[in-house]
């Protein structure tokens, strides 16, 4: 059991939580949302120690043992990876290298024998003679080969460390388990062992992230941040985005009978509760699904932006014809030979193992890079609107935000007046002062938005994406998949968001070394795929 009684938490004037009270059960797994700097992080510091509050306690049952995904990389440089992992019992970890100590002395006593006794049993108790082989078999489902177990943290990869921090968090079977973006750095295989992993995970699991469908394929609950309170509603992400929105349609519909309101959330909640997925958390989730009083169920406070892209025209015949592009980066190959043509309808997925190569066709499409070799040609009904996923260069001027939108206005567009462009930047969620505030300035999910008033701007009747998702929050996330799903011009696309790529894609694209791999199907179907499974293998040989 895992409990946060009166938690109260406020730097200066700014009040995060007021006297939270909040009980989290074994076998469930929580997933932790809330707007960008409602405190999802804070509140798992708390839970864990690492931030004391203005008020209020945390309990946990005794002898119980929490683990949380360290969030510094840095932190074990100077330690081989295993051991690292083995870190994550601490206990474990402490008997261990006590045991070697004993048995390390020259002159070794009946009272080290004795000691040395103690501590062989209770090493035995915590699993510590399989503990190695277990370590080693968690880096290797996360992707962490065996060639690194003996290296020092210092000396791997970047993206590695992150794994191993991971697989830290995860060693041993901690009662309670505090993930924070635990899918970070992650590929969509390695995201679906961990899915498959916390699905079947007996114990309490709180999870903080972006990716709808981590939290879909996981969460038991949602624990909601919001204006200081954190309430814990039944279902995944899914469930509660949907219907708190089917909450506030009815309220606000006043024509309907209260039966046929009751029925429809009845219907509703027996549609999500019939998974057919066979993972503990999924039976967990449908039993309380099938509890749930409809009562429960609430209008949520949350404000969503506007993303809503309308063509000025409709594309014509010929969209973008590619043929035969190719491009390198210090002295590697990113892709090579890649034709394909754009038609109509068409929402592409660009997929690669190497994210450069896909930002790197993004630039060369827009004209902002040049390839090695081949060639491209845009029909001439075309207006794009660019999404990319660097755009510091964007904000060095320090203009207001209204100017600095100003500079973008199309030559189609005669009178951009100031409330015309507080239009724009309001949909975005930018109102009152905020749109004096100077770009400079702003964060990362603030930058993203104006990148979105910008290509909303445009009218365009193309897009292309390049990470739309990132450093933006789950109401963002949500409403910009939402506008691209009604978007009735083309879409080219790249995301982390399994969610975004699967609702948004009818056609996937992959960029290879060695050519292209082309697909009209959803991106699950193509995942799922065992033909271009071995395509693949061979294309990036």
């Amino acid at each position: 059991m895992l409990r946060a009684n009166n938690i109260t938490l406020a730097y200066g004037k700014r009040v995060l939580f007021d006297e939270v009270n909040i009980n989290f059960t074994k076998g469930n797994c929580y997933g932790v949302i809330g707007a960008n700097g409602a405190g999802k992080s804070t509140f798992l510091k708390i839970l864990s120690g690492e931030i004391e509050p203005n008020k209020g306690t945390v309990e946990i049952t005794p002898g119980e043992r929490m683990a949380v995904l360290n969030q510094n990389q840095f932190a074990f440089d100077e330690e081989l990876v295993l051991n690292t992992v083995l870190m994550g019992h601490q206990k474990m970890w402490n008997v261990m290298k006590e045991r070697e100590m004993v048995y390390a002395k020259e002159d070794f006593s009946e009272e080290d024998g004795m000691r040395a006794g103690e501590l062989e049993s209770e090493f035995g108790e915590m699993g510590g003679y399989e503990a190695e082989s277990n370590a080693g078999s968690l880096l290797n489902d996360l992707g962490v080969d065996e060639k690194f177990h003996q290296s020092l943290m210092k000396d791997i990869p970047s993206n590695l460390k992150l794994r191993v921090l991971l697989a830290q968090s995860l060693f041993g079977n901690p009662d309670i388990l505090l993930l924070d973006e635990p899918t970070n750095g992650l590929d969509i295989e390695t995201i679906g062992w961990l899915e498959n992993f916390l699905g079947d995970y007996e114990n309490i699991v709180l999870v903080v992230s972006h990716d709808r469908h981590f939290l879909d394929a996981v969460c038991t609950h949602v624990a909601d941040v919001d204006r200081q309170k954190i309430k814990i509603f039944t279902g995944n992400y899914s469930f509660w985005y949907e219907s708190s929105q089917l909450m506030s349609r009815q309220i606000s519909d006043k024509n309907k009978k209260t039966e046929e309101k009751r029925q429809a959330l009845l219907d509703f909640i027996a549609r999500f509760s019939a998974n057919a997925s066979k993972s503990k958390q999924a039976t967990s989730r449908k039993k309380a699904l099938e509890k749930l009083n409809i009562e429960e169920i609430e209008p949520s406070n949350r404000k969503y932006p506007g993303i809503i892209f309308q063509p000025l025209r409709e594309v014509g015949n010929q969209i973008l014809n590619i043929e035969n592009l190719q491009s390198a980066a210090n002295d590697r190959m990113l892709f090579d030979k890649i034709s394909f043509t754009v038609n109509k309808d068409d929402k592409i997925a660009i997929i690669s193992r190497d994210p450069l190569a896909i930002t790197r066709f993004f630039e060369i499409i827009t004209g902002n890079t040049k390839a090695s070799s081949g060639k491209f040609e845009w029909g001439t009904t075309i207006t794009q609107a660019y999404l990319p996923v660097e755009n510091n260069a964007f904000f060095t001027k320090g203009l207001s935000l209204i100017e600095w939108l100003r500079q973008y206005v199309p030559p189609t567009v005669t009178d951009a007046d100031e409330p015309f462009l507080r239009g724009f930047l309001g949909k975005m969620l930018f109102s009152g002062d905020d749109i004096m505030k100077k770009t400079n300035v702003l964060s990362g999910g603030e930058k993203v938005r104006c990148m979105i008033s910008r290509m909303m701007l445009q009218n365009p009747n193309l897009i292309i994406l390049d990470q739309p998702t990132n450093h933006l929050d789950l109401e963002s996330i949500q409403s910009f998949n939402e506008g691209c799903n009604i978007f009735p011009g083309i879409v080219l696309l790249t995301s982390h968001d399994h969610t975004f790529m699967q609702t948004v894609a009818n056609r996937i694209i992959e960029i290879t070394p060695n050519g292209v791999i082309d697909r009209l199907m959803t991106f699950d179907e193509y995942l799922d795929d065992t033909r271009v499974h071995d395509l693949r293998e061979i294309m990036y040989a």
